[in-house]
């Protein structure tokens, strides 16, 4: 025996190093299929434990795409060893029969104009091919992220609903979502979304009650007005509400000033054949009077601030006006949160942090100069995920006493199928979206005889918190981001499959909820599509729903405690213990009784009552979280706290 690998501590390795035969040790390298990256980094692909195998990458689940519509015929689309659709399938596929396959088993428009399915725009395409999308070999955007790209759930099947083109009509929204349910699908995943409006007169709301209704689980972008509170769209309870975060990959960029200092950016636009050397650096911001702005630019680098109008717009009016390359500095909004885009020009996208960098270099002498650097894909990005600057955040403008958004997933730079050339890279929580949705599929696969709400509440419950520094997740200005941005976390696939305990809900559990919220009779049984009287309802408060998170308002007059009750279900092994652990801010004072609950059978029932009150002069909102922990699992429960 010549060598040999073992889990060691750097301990272990520095006392190993002192033994008479130790000649050297080293860390283990991720050697991989190059990769677009969002699997690997949601460890779907992490070898005989991974989600794909235990899943078998959702064989068998169908996935209706509510969006713009498809593009038949690409690679992600092939149905290679795909089995056919199962016998509940009811669709159809108003495509050419040579398009229309066992990965592509459903094609329908619902325009009005009845316009082909065909993909004019992109995004449905792109968002399609994220969620299910088969193996590609050697994709990449010009030579870039290059890898075996993939959708989350490979294996399951994909029904196209074309719901838009420039926009989206509520009515085909609707119609869509229903010809889905009626189709037999397992998932919806829903990439659009409007300004909050209350659920009886809301789409998305409407389709996706009946939908639950049926088994079926929706997954809905947040929005992407971020990064403003009240923004969150998509918000009812019985919808999964997905924001987006970065991932551990970056396109980079890097800004060499001419008095020796670099600045890391982002830029798709990296051609192979291009020669860095310093340019001449001007800032349009400092023009003043009437100069001509295309001689003060020819032939040199422009610097210029992040504003309302298109990154790549910015780039163009520069390249028009002879400019030889971009420095695109972001605002205070959008601060550290950078994009990696295809620049029609040498460019590169920095942080908020840089910007004044750039400016005291270009005061500091009479002949700025710069030049960008094209270094390619970097892996291993440090402190990802993170939030992205444009995810929409709670608290929701609708039922403010559930906590929203949900969850996060990779919307930043997501590489995917497209129209008009076989991959592209695009932002937004539409991207963030799908990958929920297919990992969904993956969930369902393993566990076909759990309800939408217990699917949510798998993957809420083990979300995670914390970065891959193990320091928690930030927002765009690099601070600890707030619940109402991130919700119950990140998304951890792996847990998520397992996660020993779920919160339930049937569909009649939402009327005393919905009865609650005030809403007239007729409104309620339009969401539920049968009659009700809120007069002969129990009604419930919105923090007494059986939901995965928790919030609750505190008064601020007297010290009396607000109590909910939580019942959660035993998914993992019979005979199990689980003892709660509450964590709460400073100003509240947090129990649960019982504190330990015993589970002798699976699918078995318990329920606890958890309380708050104040104990000190604090307001404003604050934050907690409730965990049910066990020998092999922790269940997870943030809590949100406004003390008035």
């Amino acid at each position: 025996m010549t060598g040999f690998s073992a889990f060691l501590t750097e301990k272990e390795v520095e006392a190993m190093s002192k033994l008479d035969w130790f000649l050297q040790a080293y860390p283990s390298r991720a050697y991989r299929l190059h990769t677009t990256r969002t699997p690997t980094f949601l460890g779907l692909r992490r070898g005989k434990q991974g989600v794909w195998r235990s899943s078998n990458m959702g064989e068998g689940v169908i996935i209706g795409l509510l969006d713009s519509g498809i593009t038949p015929g690409h690679p992600s689309f092939d149905d290679y060893g795909m089995p056919p659709p199962p016998a509940k399938w009811k669709g159809r596929c108003d495509l050419n029969a040579s398009f229309c396959n066992n990965k592509l088993i459903g094609a329908r428009s619902f325009r009005r104009s009845n316009v082909t399915v065909v993909d004019a725009d992109g995004h449905g395409t792109h968002t399609a091919s994220t969620a299910a999308g088969a193996f590609v070999k050697r994709a990449n955007i010009y030579g870039l992220a290059r890898g075996l790209a993939s959708g989350m759930a490979p294996r399951a099947h994909l029904a196209i609903y074309k719901v838009c083109l420039e926009s989206c009509a509520s009515d085909d929204i609707l119609a869509g979502m229903d010809a889905a349910v009626g189709d037999g699908v397992d998932v919806l995943s829903i990439s659009l979304g409007g300004d909050p409006v209350p659920f009886f007169v809301d789409a998305i709301a409407l389709g996706g009650f009946n939908a639950i209704s049926k088994g079926i689980f929706v997954s809905c972008s947040a929005g992407n007005s971020g990064p403003d509170h009240y923004t969150v769209s998509n918000d009812a309870p019985w919808l999964l509400t997905v924001g987006a975060s970065t991932v551990d990959r970056s396109f980079r960029a890097t800004v060499k000033l001419g008095d020796g200092q670099e600045l890391d950016g982002e830029s798709m636009y990296q051609p192979s054949n291009y020669k860095s050397k310093l340019l001449p650096l001007v800032y349009p911001g400092l023009i003043t009077g009437n100069s001509d702005t295309a001689l003060y630019v020819r032939g040199k680098i422009v610097l210029c601030d992040r504003g309302t109008n298109m990154r790549v717009e910015k780039g163009q009016v520069v390249k028009k006006a002879g400019g030889a390359g971009m420095i695109l500095v972001n605002d205070a909004l959008n601060s550290y949160s950078t994009n990696a885009d295809l620049h029609v020009l040498p460019a590169s996208h920095l942080p908020y942090s840089d910007a004044a960098k750039i400016k005291v270099y270009i005061n500091s002498t009479s002949a700025p100069t710069a030049a960008i650097i094209f270094k390619g894909t970097a892996l291993r990005v440090p402190n990802s995920p993170a939030l992205a600057s444009f995810s929409s955040r709670g608290p929701s403008q609708i039922t403010p006493g559930i906590l929203k958004p949900d969850i996060l997933g990779p919307g930043v730079n997501v590489l995917a199928a497209w129209n008009t050339q076989k991959f592209n890279m695009i932002s937004g929580t539409s991207m963030s979206c799908p990958h929920l949705s297919g990992i969904s599929a993956l969930i369902k696969h393993a566990h076909p005889d759990w309800s939408p709400a217990a699917i949510k509440s798998a993957i809420l419950t083990t979300a995670r918190q914390k970065d891959n520094r193990q320091q928690p997740i930030v927002d765009e200005k690099h601070v600890p981001a707030d619940l109402f941005a991130v919700g119950a976390g990140h998304v951890d696939p792996q847990r998520a499959i397992d996660p020993g305990l779920v919160y339930d809900l049937a569909p009649g559990d939402y009327i005393p909820y919905l009865c609650g919220l005030g809403i007239k009779d007729e409104s309620v049984s339009a969401i539920v599509r049968k009659n009700v009287k809120c007069s002969s309802v129990k009604s419930i408060t919105e923090g007494e729903l059986n939901y995965p998170s928790i919030t609750v308002t505190l008064p601020a007059i007297g010290s009396k405690w607000i109590s909910y009750t939580r019942t959660v279900t035993n998914v993992g092994k019979p005979m199990t213990e689980y003892s709660a652990a509450v964590d709460v801010a400073k100003g509240v004072t947090a129990r649960v009784r019982p504190a330990k609950l015993y589970f002798k059978e699976v699918n078995q029932k318990q329920s606890f009552t958890i309380s708050f009150r104040r104990n000190g002069d604090g307001f404003g909102p604050a934050e907690g979280r409730l965990r049910w922990v066990s020998k092999e699992h922790v269940v997870r429960s943030p809590i949100s706290i406004f003390m008035e």
